[in-house]
């Protein structure tokens, strides 16, 4: 959700800011308008990151499941081929 403006629209808003280089940083003089839109643009990553964290959680949980399924496949299969191994050793006396 957006913030409703907490002072008129270019009213300035003393903040101490990182380095001017950087996007998130803010200078002495920025207004309350541009605080609002830097927080609502901040609060809209911060969504789209939990959404990417759930799709992530969830494609995790589905490569376990088939992690899973795969080795109860692989010991099947080594149980089988075993078994085979050994009936074959036992015809051929060994």
């Amino acid at each position: 959700g957006r913030l409703p403006a907490a002072a008129g629209a270019g009213e300035e808003v003393p903040v101490e800011g990182g380095p001017p280089d950087h996007s998130y940083s803010l200078s002495s003089g920025t207004t309350s308008e541009e605080l609002l839109r830097k927080l609502n643009e901040q609060r809209d990553i911060i969504a789209l990151l939990e959404v990417k964290m759930k799709e992530m959680k969830g494609s995790i949980r589905r490569l376990r499941l088939a992690e899973a399924q795969l080795r109860e496949e692989i010991r099947e299969k080594d149980r089988l081929l075993h078994a085979a191994s050994a009936g074959t050793r036992k015809r051929h006396g060994l």
